[in-house]
Parts: C-alpha cells; sequence; structure tokens
C-alpha cells in the first residue's frame, strides 16, 4: 500500500476536450507539489480521442490522417505509459492525481495494481469476475480488456516522492468496441479483444452512474477518509 495524503477532491465531467484534461492534470500535480492543493480524481469522457503512449508504436494507428479527420477523431502523444488507446463516449476515464509520500515508502507496480484492484471490486458487486493477466496492466474478463491502465509518476520538485496522472478508461457503453478500438491494435495486443460493462451485464448504465458508485470502492482501496465532491452535468 502507497502512502499518501487521505484527503480528496473528486470533480466530474460529463465531457472534456482531451488537451483541456490533460493541460489540467498539469497545473493541479504542479500545484500539489506546492502543497497548494490535495490530491484530486477528475472523473470524465472524451470525445473520440486516441493517445499514444511512451511506448512509441505509431504502426498500431491503423488509420490515415484523412480517415481520422473523416471519423472526427482527435491524436495525441503524451507522456504516460504504454502504447495505443482510444478514449470516447460511453467510456468513464479517471485521472487520480496523487501524492505518493517518498518518506514512507512507494511502490509504483503497487499503486497500478490498486487502481485495478478499485475496478475489479466494483464489477464484483455486478457478479462480474474481474481479473488481471499475467504479461499485462489493465482489468480482464476472460480474454476481453474492460479496462486499460496508463499512468505518469512525476517526480516532485518541492518535496519526496512523485506525484501520479493519467490513470484508467473503464469501457461502458455496449458498441463502444466498434466506435473506436477497430481503428487502433489497443496497447499493441492483436490476441485479445475489448469488452464493455453493458456487454458483460446486459443492463443500461450512464457514464455518471458508474461515475458515483465506483467511488466508494476507490475510498476504500485507497484509504481515502476525507472528500470534497463536485459534479458537473451539462454537455
Amino acid at each position: 500500500m502507497n502512502r499518501m495524503t487521505k484527503s480528496l477532491e473528486v470533480r466530474y465531467f460529463p465531457m472534456m476536450e482531451y488537451g483541456e484534461a490533460w493541460n489540467r492534470q498539469k497545473e493541479i500535480v504542479k500545484a500539489i507539489d506546492e502543497g497548494q492543493q490535495q490530491g484530486h480524481l477528475l472523473l470524465l469522457q472524451h470525445p473520440p480521442t486516441y493517445t499514444i503512449g511512451s511506448s512509441r508504436h505509431p504502426e498500431h494507428l491503423l488509420l490515415s490522417p484523412e480517415q481520422l479527420k473523416e471519423r472526427g477523431i482527435s491524436l495525441f502523444e503524451i507522456d504516460r505509459g504504454g502504447d495505443i488507446t482510444y478514449h470516447g463516449p460511453g467510456q468513464l476515464v479517471g485521472y487520480p492525481l496523487l501524492w505518493l509520500d517518498g518518506n514512507k515508502g512507494i511502490d509504483l507496480h503497487g499503486y497500478l495494481r490498486e487502481i485495478e484492484q478499485v475496478i475489479i471490486n466494483y464489477l464484483a458487486q455486478y457478479g462480474i469476475s474481474g481479473t488481471r493477466k499475467l504479461g499485462y496492466t489493465g482489468v480482464w474478463v476472460g480474454n476481453a480488456k474492460i479496462a486499460a491502465i496508463g499512468v505518469k509518476f512525476n517526480k516532485c520538485r518541492r518535496r519526496k516522492g512523485f506525484i501520479t496522472s493519467h490513470g484508467f478508461a473503464f469501457n461502458i457503453k455496449s458498441g463502444i468496441q466498434e466506435d473506436g478500438f477497430r481503428g487502433i491494435i489497443p496497447c499493441g495486443i492483436q490476441e485479445y479483444g475489448v469488452t464493455s460493462l453493458e456487454d458483460m451485464t446486459g443492463l443500461p448504465f450512464s457514464v455518471e452512474q458508474v461515475a458515483r458508485e465506483i467511488l466508494p470502492y476507490f475510498h476504500e482501496v485507497f484509504q481515502i477518509t476525507k472528500v470534497k465532491e463536485y459534479w458537473e452535468y451539462q454537455l
């Protein structure tokens, strides 16, 4: 278990452009490092977007610039770990921005496992057996990935430790596989597929509903004791 500040500010946005969310993360990371902000958890959806992480495999993008423009999909090369993935409507994206205190022991791989555990615990309430797959990050149901995880550990300048950014993308709506994942080799993985919460349960969900329901699991795994929540509704 990583040691970090146990207070958290949660902000939900129904939709936010990827570039705006990335800039907001950088601003909050800097403020946390300077002691001006507490930990944050941003929960939101993005318009259709592909992001390429630090692994840099452009060949895993299967669409030309013209096809991206035709389909209205943005493309960003970013500073998280991992390969290419898709973000879009019907997916809950979570960005935990947390200080990992270097004075109290840091387990960077353990942090990834904790994010996975939040989603695994959430799926269990609907009778879904979410698992880890050896050699991969993320959460799986059988051989299909239901949540991707890619993070950056920002080395603190003003204190000892790291501040996390980026996070998880949890597929909620049925059909998200067709909407965006067919234009890429997700995370560079060709042999396995992608699924969603609605596909696994046969039930309808809104992204906001899942955002609200998953919070107690996040608080439990990360031992959050003090929370402020802000919810925006306008699309």
